[in-house]
């Protein structure tokens, strides 16, 4: 699962889009292209939230369709998940929001795949019962993701244990690369980040066995109006493939 933090320009999407399907392809991964519609979690009320959820959500359906991959976005509010469902293909649950009943019922009932993202605030063997709420809806199709954990202030710590434990509550895990290494609130008005950190992380997720990648990648971090200082360069994406494949390659010649 990869893309930018969020939908600035159609222009950026499908650049991201079709560079990330090019090279997974090459490297023979699956790919979910990524980007949020908007952000409603803002640290500073001056921040870039949206270029509008509905030119937004047109854009992430145009992305599926033209180059027929499937797409994932969050979602803030009940009301916001039936037309989000329309236009992509996997709803995720922001990890700040994961303990809204009704926000996650209101995704599962879509019948689309819904991914939550674990809050920095919960323990892994806690998810269990968030993933109990969207599976009561009737819909099994449901994976948690590991972002960190608050480690006091402006940071966060990944407790590797937590990609097991979760993965024992038997739905797929996805360890996201990306906002683990987050630095909440560290740059002042907007969050920072140790993106430096990434290919390692997600060479270590790899190696314990997670279901699925997550990350976020533009072509310009510097200049991305969400989450610039933890997102990958996108010219760094098939280095970030081949660390990861190298280590899935090791594990299958073991």
């Amino acid at each position: 699962m990869a893309g930018p933090c969020v939908v600035e320009s159609r222009d950026i999407v499908f650049r991201t889009a079709e560079a990330a399907k090019k090279l997974t392809e090459r490297h023979h991964f699956d790919y979910i292209f990524k980007s949020s519609y908007m952000k409603a979690n803002r640290l500073s009320g001056g921040s870039f939230s949206t270029i509008g959820m509905n030119e937004a959500l047109r854009i992430l359906d145009e992305v599926r369709v033209a180059l027929d991959v499937p797409v994932l976005t969050d979602i803030h509010s009940v009301s916001e998940a039936q037309p989000a469902a329309e236009a992509v293909d996997i709803l995720q649950i922001p990890a700040f929001l994961c303990r809204q009943t009704d926000l996650v019922e209101a995704a599962a009932k879509t019948g689309k795949p819904v991914n939550i993202k674990k809050g920095q605030f919960m323990a892994p063997e806690d998810m269990g019962e968030i993933a109990k709420k969207a599976v009561s809806t009737g819909n099994s199709n449901v994976m948690l993701t590991e972002r960190g954990t608050f480690f006091g202030y402006h940071n966060l710590v990944v407790d590797f244990r937590s990609l097991i434990i979760m993965k024992q509550l038997g739905y797929p895990v996805i360890f996201d690369c990306t906002h683990s290494l987050q630095l909440p609130g560290g740059a002042g008005v907007q969050s920072g980040g140790q993106p430096e950190f990434v290919i390692p992380f997600a060479r270590a997720a790899t190696a314990i066995g997670v279901d699925g990648l997550f990350l976020e990648i533009h072509p310009d971090p510097p200049s991305a109006k969400s989450d610039a200082a933890s997102m990958l360069p996108l010219d760094r994406f098939e280095e970030y493939l081949e660390a990861v494949d190298g280590v899935v390659a090791t594990e299958i010649r073991g």
